[in-house]
């Protein structure tokens, strides 16, 4: 069945905010804070390697998402990884964050986002 035009663009939206945050932020390292994260919540002496792993399965995360393999399960993937990163991040590590704890809405949104694209738009356009 082919997909919408909406539906196309939000999966590639997507998939560029996991590149985005994974390639450039964490991988490349052009946002220190997500390092400074990472070594707060899970220690100092790997901080930069576990950083880097985090970045490359987000990019991962990226390609998985343009395949549409199994993309049910990836949306539940990427809703449970957002939430949980981010009650971890409220919790532990507020004062890292860009808009501190109102991150947290921001990622709410990108939830819904997902949701939305996967469970209500692809659902109508195989109806």
């Amino acid at each position: 069945m082919k997909n919408s035009p909406l539906h196309k663009v939000l999966t590639i939206l997507i998939s560029i905010i996991w590149i985005a945050n994974g390639l450039f932020c964490k991988v490349l390292n052009l946002v220190p804070r997500h390092e400074q994260i990472v070594a707060r919540i899970l220690g100092a002496e790997h901080a930069r390697a576990l950083t880097i792993l985090i970045g490359f399965s987000e990019v991962v995360m990226a390609v998985w998402i343009l395949t549409r393999y199994k993309s049910k399960l990836n949306a539940i993937v990427q809703i449970a990884i957002v939430a949980t990163m981010n009650i971890m991040e409220f919790i532990l590590v507020p004062d890292l964050l860009l808009w501190g704890r109102v991150n947290s809405i921001f990622a709410l949104f990108f939830i819904g986002f997902v949701y939305y694209n996967e469970f209500i738009l692809n659902r109508k356009l195989k109806q």
